[in-house]
């Protein structure tokens, strides 16, 4: 196993075990479409259904029509992708401090959430 794979399997397990985690309907369907596409062997329906139930057991902020709108203005504030900014919202919405990512400046500050790559 990779040292990134294994870095992230580590951070899921740690937020796991401290109840910190939350998720959001967007990451949620990125993660089924992406584990599905670019994973050397793809999981079954089954198993990717048994990772979702499991990720369920966290708060999930469901995306909405005003967060569709604060997605807008976190595109156009911090200079991030649309569907970015959703996750900003979404991690702002969740009251998350630290959003884990490897996609946004590591220890920039969006607004209330600081962004960490758990992978430097």
């Amino acid at each position: 196993m990779g040292g990134k794979h294994e870095r992230a399997r580590r951070l899921l397990a740690e937020l796991w075990n401290s109840g910190e985690g939350v998720i959001s309907t967007q990451v949620l369907q990125e993660f089924s479409s992406n584990v599905r596409r670019k994973s050397a062997r793809p999981p079954s329906a089954e198993e990717l259904r048994q990772a979702i139930e499991d990720f369920l057991t966290w708060p999930v902020v469901v995306n909405s029509a005003a967060a569709t709108l604060r997605a807008l203005e976190n595109e156009d504030r911090f200079q991030v992708s649309f569907w970015d900014g959703l996750i900003l919202q979404a991690a702002e919405a969740a009251g998350a401090e630290v959003l884990y990512t490897e996609d946004f400046s590591d220890g920039r500050l969006y607004g209330t959430v600081r962004a960490v790559n758990p992978f430097r």
